[in-house]
C-alpha cells in the first residue's frame, strides 16, 4: 500500500564551503558537459551522481551502476504536509493517491462523456462542503454517490497499475511526509521509454476520477491510525514540539473533519501550485548510460513550465524552559518518547547531531545500549535524530521493564543525557563511529536502490551532495569536547516535551465514519487506446540470469563441517553464518540461549567488552534460533574478519554463567511476553498458527511463567557450549575464495570429541481444513482485522509456474483481482491481498491466505466480498496478459546476487529443488489460460472450508454474522500464546 509517511533518520554536517576535504581525496563540486547537457558531479564520488538542471528548472539526479538490469526511480515534489492548506489539511496525502488515477488520456474509455459527471461530482462537492445540515449533507452525498457511479462506468481502475506491471516494474508506491512528496518505481532498464511515456503524462493533467471511492480509503488509512498508538504518540510530540510550525499544527494525514468535507477544487490548485518543474525532481539509479537517459528526461518533461513557489514562513518556536508532558492511551503496552528541539538541516548547529545520536545509541557500544539495554535496565530503548529543514530533532524511546513505571524509563534515559553532557565516554567511540559509518557507506554505495533512496533524501531535504560524500572523513576531525560542549548547549533535564503512552481507553478517539457508497463498476477488460499505445511502444529483450547452484556456488562438503562460499568481487564487505540443524522446536531453551547470548561475556572478557570490540571493527555479530534452524553471522569489513571471526567463537566456547543478567533476563522477558498479548499483529500471528496446526502450535509452544522461574542460567550456556560441538554448515560472502577461506578459517569445534547430535525435535502436524471456523480474539480497536486459512496438499516443484502466475493474477497486488473488487470497486478496505502460500520444505502443505482489514460496521460486506471472490474466479483476458508479462519481466531483469545465491540455494535444498525455480516460471507461465488458473482456482479455493482468524471489538460487531460464518471459537490470550 503507499506509504503514509516515511520518516527520515539521517542527518548530515553542513559547512559554509562547498568542498569537502578528505585527507588524500577532496568531495568538491565540479561540472561538466556531455551530448549537449551541462551537469555537476562531485570530485571521488563512489556513486558517479551527476546534478541536472533542465531548461525549465526541472531537477534530474542520475547515478548509473551496471550490477543489475533495473533502474530504481523516484519522482519527489518538495512539499507535503507543511504546505496544505489549513483548512483542508491532508491535502497533498490525498492528491498523492489521486495520481494513480490517471488523466483525459488513461483511465478513461471516454473522456468526452466522463468529463461532465465528473464536473458534476467536483461541484457537488463544493455544495457538500459548505452545507451544515445534516440531513441536506446527506442528501447531497447521495448524489454525490450516483453520479460518482455514473462516472465510473467510464472508468478504468487502476490502469497506471497495469501498465506499470506490463513494464515488469516492481515496488510501484509513493509516500507523502512533511515536506516531501515521492513517488516510486522499480523498472527493467529496458522499459525506460515507456515509464517516461507514462510518467510525464501522469503529470500533465492529472484527473480526480473515482474519488469517492479512494476517499473511503483514505478514511480507512485515518482509522487504521486511530488504533495505532506509536502514530498518536509521534502526532502528540510534534504538536507539542512545534505549536508555531505546521509539523505540529498539521498532521500528514488530516483531520477528521477535513477528511469529512473534502475540496477537489482546493486538489487541484495544490497541484497547480507545487507541482512545478522547479519544484520537482527526477532521481534515478541504476544500469543507464546517463547522457542517453537525460536526453529522455528532458524531452519526456519538457512540457512543464515553471512557476513560483510561495515560500513557507514560519515564527521562531518558543524556548522550551520545562519539561511539556502529554499523555496517550491505548491498547499497546506502555512506552514513552522524549523529544528535544534542534536547528534544521541547514543550519550549522545541525552537523553534530548525527554523531551524538550514534554516542547515544548505535545498536552496540552507545551510552544508552551499554547502560540501559545490555545492561538490562530497561525492556528497549534507543536515541535517534529526525531531521528537516525548518526543525530537527533528538527523539529518546525507552520501553519499561517488568513494574518499572514511565517516569523511572524518563530518568534512567535523562541520567544517560548528562552522561553525554559530563563527557562520560571513551575518544574511542567516535573512532568507532568513523569505522561503521565507513562500512555502512560502502553497503549503500553496493544498492542501486539505496543509492537512489539517499539522492532523494538530499535533493527533498536540499541537503549538499558534497557534505553528505564527506560526513565520514568528516567524524575524523570531531573531539570529544566537542560533543560534549554541542549536548550542553542543546540539552538540559527542562527543555524537552515528553509523551506517557500508557495502556488504557482512549476515549477521545472518533472514527471517520463513512457514507454508505455504492460499488462501482472497475471494467477491469477494458484498457485505453494510451495504455495500448505504451504497451506497442518497442523495447529490447533483456535474457534472464540463472543461479546455478553448482558454478556460482564454491562447495567444500568436509566430512564435519561443510562451506558454502559466494565471492565477493565488488568490495571489502562479508558476511558469515554458521547453520545448525537444531531449533526451538528441538529444544525450547535454544530460542532463550541465543537471545540470551548477547547478553553474556567470558571470564576474560566481559559482555560490554564483547560489544564495544565488535563496534571497533565495525562488525556486528547475531544469533537466532528458529523452528529447526539456529543461525550464529557475523559481518563486516575482510580487514576485520579473522579478528572478528576468532571473536565469536571465543565467545561462543567461553561464554560464562551471569547470574544478575539472566535475573534481569527473565523479568524482561515475562515483561515483552506480556506486551506481546497487548499487540494485536501478534495476536494475529497467534490464530494463524492456531488455525494451522491446531490449539498445540509453534506459536504457543514456549514456556509458562512458573516454568521460566525454574529455569537456570547454567543450562541456557550449555546449551550455546554446544552448538561449538554440533555440525553446521558455514554460509559466506566475502572477497576470500573458498580456498582462502578454508585456510584461514579456524574450526570452531577445538575438543577431540565426538559431534554432538541434536536431540529430536517436536512434531507439529498442519491438520486438514475440513470446516468453517471462526477463531476469535477480542481486542480494543476500530477497525476489524480477518484473515482467511486453510491447508493444501504437499509441495510439489511442478506447480510453481501455475501459482506463480495465479498469485500474480488474483491478490497480489493494486492490479489484482482481489485489490479491484475489495477497494477499489466496494471500498471495503485499505489493505487487502490473498495468495496460495509456499512451504518452507518438501515435507510441508501449501496454504491459502487471504486478509481484510475493514471497519467493524462494514464486516459482513467484506467477509462475504472475499468469499464471492474465493468462490468464483473473475476472467479478465487483459488482467491475464499483465500478469503474465508482469511476472516474466521481473524474473528476466532479477539478478540475485550477494549473500542471496547462498539462501536461494538453501530454500531450493529444502525443497528437494536441484536448480533455479524461476527458470521453470519463466518457461511455463506464459503458456498458461485462464481455464488452468481456475481450474486450480476450483481446486484450491472454491467451495473450501476456511479458518476465519478475527481480532476486534467484540462489541462492535455482530455475534449473529460471526455464527453465521462458521463455528465460533473465542480464544483467550493464555490458548493464543501459552502463557
Amino acid at each position: 500500500m503507499k506509504r503514509l509517511f516515511k520518516s527520515i533518520f539521517v542527518v548530515s554536517f553542513i559547512l559554509a564551503t562547498s568542498g569537502v576535504a578528505l585527507g588524500q581525496q577532496k568531495f568538491e563540486w565540479k561540472e561538466a558537459s556531455e551530448g549537449g547537457y551541462s551537469y555537476k558531479y562531485v570530485a571521488n564520488d563512489p556513486t558517479q551522481s551527476r546534478f541536472y538542471t533542465l531548461k525549465n528548472g526541472l531537477t534530474v539526479i542520475l547515478s548509473p551502476s551496471k550490477k543489475e538490469p533495473r533502474i530504481q526511480t523516484y519522482i519527489a515534489t518538495k512539499a507535503g504536509s507543511k504546505t496544505d492548506p489549513k483548512d483542508h489539511t491532508g491535502l497533498a496525502h490525498y492528491l498523492e493517491h489521486m495520481l494513480f488515477k490517471g488523466t483525459d488520456k488513461f483511465g478513461s474509455l471516454d473522456w468526452s462523456k466522463e468529463k461532465p459527471l465528473l464536473d458534476q461530482v467536483d461541484a457537488l462537492y463544493e455544495q457538500y462542503n459548505s452545507t451544515t445540515d445534516e440531513a441536506k449533507r446527506t442528501a447531497i452525498y447521495k448524489k454525490i454517490d450516483s453520479v460518482s457511479g455514473e462516472a465510473a462506468k467510464f472508468a478504468i481502475a487502476n490502469e497506471y497499475d497495469k501498465m506499470m506491471s506490463n513494464m515488469g516494474a516492481d515496488g510501484t508506491n509513493a509516500f507523502t511526509s512533511f515536506e516531501q512528496t515521492v513517488y516510486i518505481e522499480d523498472i527493467p532498464n529496458n522499459v525506460v521509454d515507456k515509464y517516461l511515456a507514462v510518467q510525464s503524462e501522469r503529470f500533465r493533467n492529472p484527473i480526480l476520477r473515482l474519488f469517492h471511492t479512494e476517499l473511503e480509503a483514505v478514511y480507512e488509512e485515518k482509522n487504521m491510525g486511530l488504533d495505532n498508538d506509536g502514530r498518536k504518540s509521534i502526532e502528540a510530540m510534534f504538536e507539542s514540539l512545534f505549536p508555531g510550525n505546521n509539523y505540529g499544527r498539521q498532521t500528514v494525514i488530516g483531520t477528521i473533519e477535513h477528511l469529512k468535507n473534502p475540496s477537489l477544487k482546493a486538489i487541484r490548485e495544490y497541484f497547480n501550485t507545487y507541482y512545478v518543474p522547479n519544484n520537482m525532481g527526477v532521481i534515478m539509479a541504476g544500469d543507464f548510460d546517463p547522457t542517453t537517459m537525460v536526453k529522455k528526461i528532458d524531452a519526456a518533461f519538457a512540457y512543464m513550465q515553471p512557476k513560483t513557489i510561495p515560500p513557507y514562513t514560519f515564527d521562531k518556536e518558543a524556548e522550551i524552559t520545562k519539561p511539556i508532558i502529554r499523555e496517550v492511551k491505548g491498547p499497546n503496552s506502555e512506552f514513552m518518547f522524549m523529544g528535544f528541539r534542534f536547528p534544521g538541516a541547514a543550519h550549522k548547529d545541525a552537523q553534530m547531531l548525527n554523531l551524538m545520536g550514534n554516542i547515544l545509541t548505535n545498536g552496540s557500544a552507545g551510552l544508552i545500549d551499554l547502560n540501559l539495554v545490555k545492561s538490562q535496565k530497561l525492556l528497549g530503548a534507543a536515541a535517534f535524530p529526525y531531521v528537516l529543514k525548518d526543525y530537527s530533532m533528538l527523539i529518546l524511546q525507552g520501553n519499561p521493564s517488568q513494574g518499572q513505571s514511565l517516569e523511572q524509563v524518563r530518568d534512567l534515559l535523562l541520567g544517560e543525557l548528562r552522561k553525554l553532557r559530563n563527557g562520560e565516554f571513551s575518544e574511542d567511540l567516535i573512532t568507532s563511529i568513523v569505522n561503521n559509518e565507513r562500512r555502512s557507506q560502502i553497503s549503500r554505495n553496493d544498492s542501486y536502490s539505496s543509492r537512489a533512496e539517499e539522492l532523494m533524501s538530499a535533493f527533498t531535504s536540499e541537503l549538499d551532495w558534497a557534505n553528505e560524500l564527506g560526513y565520514t572523513e568528516r567524524l575524523k576531525g570531531v573531539t570529544k569536547q566537542d560533543v560534549v560542549d554541542f549536548a550542553n548547549k542543546y540539552l538540559n533535564d527542562e527543555n524537552f516535551v515528553i509523551v506517557y503512552k500508557r495502556q488504557g481507553v482512549d476515549e477521545n478517539v472518533v472514527k471517520v465514519v463513512k457514507p454508505t457508497i455504492t460499488p462501482i463498476s472497475v471494467n477491469r477488460t477494458d484498457q485505453s487506446a494510451f495504455l495500448t499505445q505504451v504497451n506497442n511502444m518497442p523495447e529490447a529483450a533483456i535474457e534472464p540470469v540463472w543461479v546455478d547452484y553448482n558454478k556460482d556456488i564454491q562447495k567444500n562438503a568436509g566430512k564435519d563441517v561443510e562451506v558454502l562460499a559466494v565471492k565477493n568481487k565488488d568490495n571489502e564487505l562479508f558476511s558469515m553464518v554458521y547453520r545448525f540443524q537444531t531449533g526451538r522446536w528441538n529444544n525450547k531453551l535454544l530460542g532463550i540461549a541465543t537471545d540470551y547470548m548477547k547478553f553474556l561475556g567470558t571470564k576474560a572478557k566481559s559482555s560490554e567488552e564483547f560489544s564495544k570490540e565488535f563496534y571497533k571493527l565495525a562488525s556486528d555479530f547475531s544469533a537466532s534460533s528458529g523452528a529447526e534452524e539456529t543461525n550464529i553471522s557475523i559481518s563486516g569489513l575482510n580487514s576485520n574478519f579473522d579478528k572478528t571471526v576468532l571473536l565469536i567463537q571465543d565467545l561462543l566456547r567461553n561464554c560464562v554463567v551471569d547470574e544478575v543478567a539472566f535475573k534481569a533476563y527473565i523479568g524482561r522477558m515475562k515483561q515483552s511476553r506480556e506486551n506481546a498479548k497487548k499487540n494485536k499483529s501478534s495476536i494475529m500471528e497467534g490464530l494463524r498458527s492456531y488455525a494451522k496446526y491446531g490449539a498445540k502450535n509453534p506459536f504457543n509452544y514456549t514456556f509458562t511463567d512458573a516454568e521460566l522461574d525454574q529455569l537456570k542460567a547454567e543450562d541456557l550456556v550449555k546449551a550455546l557450549h554446544d552448538f561449538a560441538n554440533m555440525k553446521h554448515t558455514v554460509l559466506y560472502f566475502g572477497p576470500r575464495s573458498l580456498s582462502e577461506l578454508t585456510a584461514s578459517l579456524p574450526a570452531l569445534k577445538v575438543s577431540k570429541s565426538a559431534f554432538i547430535v541434536p536431540a529430536a525435535g517436536e512434531q507439529f502436524k498442519e491438520l486438514p481444513t475440513e470446516t468453517n471456523k471462526v477463531l476469535f480474539a477480542n481486542y480494543d480497536m476500530k477497525q476489524a482485522e480477518v484473515f482467511w486459512f486453510r491447508n493444501s496438499d504437499l509441495y510439489n516443484s511442478s506447480r510453481t509456474p501455475t501459482i506463480s502466475l495465479f498469485n500474480n493474477y488474483f491478490g497480489g497486488g493494486m492490479g489484482s483481482i482481489v485489490f479491484q473488487t475489495i477497494r477499489e470497486s466496494k471500498a471495503l478496505a485499505y489493505s487487502t491481498y490473498a495468495f496460495f502460500g509456499q512451504p518452507q520444505k518438501k515435507e510441508n502443505h501449501y496454504s491459502v491466505g487471504a486478509y481484510v482489514g475493514t471497519q467493524a460496521d462494514k464486516f459482513k460486506e467484506a467477509v462475504n466480498g472475499m468469499n464471492e471472490l474465493l468462490t468464483t474466479l473473475p476472467e479478465s483476458a487483459a488482467a491475464l496478459e499483465t500478469a503474465k508479462t508482469s511476472l516474466v519481466k521481473s524474473i528476466a531483469s532479477e539478478r540475485i546476487t550477494n549473500s542471496a545465491v547462498l539462501n536461494s540455494y538453501m530454500a531450493a535444498r529444502r525443497l528437494g529443488n536441484t536448480t533455479d525455480i524461476r527458470k521453470a516460471v519463466y518457461e511455463q507461465a506464459p503458456k498458461l489460460t485462464f481455464q488452468d488458473l481456475k481450474s486450480f482456482h476450483g481446486k484450491e479455493m472454491s467451495s473450501k472450508p476456511y479458518v476465519y482468524c478475527v481480532v476486534a471489538d467484540e462489541k462492535g460487531l455482530d455475534q449473529a454474522e460471526l455464527e453465521k460464518i462458521g463455528t465460533v471459537k473465542k480464544l483467550t490470550l493464555e490458548e493464543i500464546f501459552g502463557y
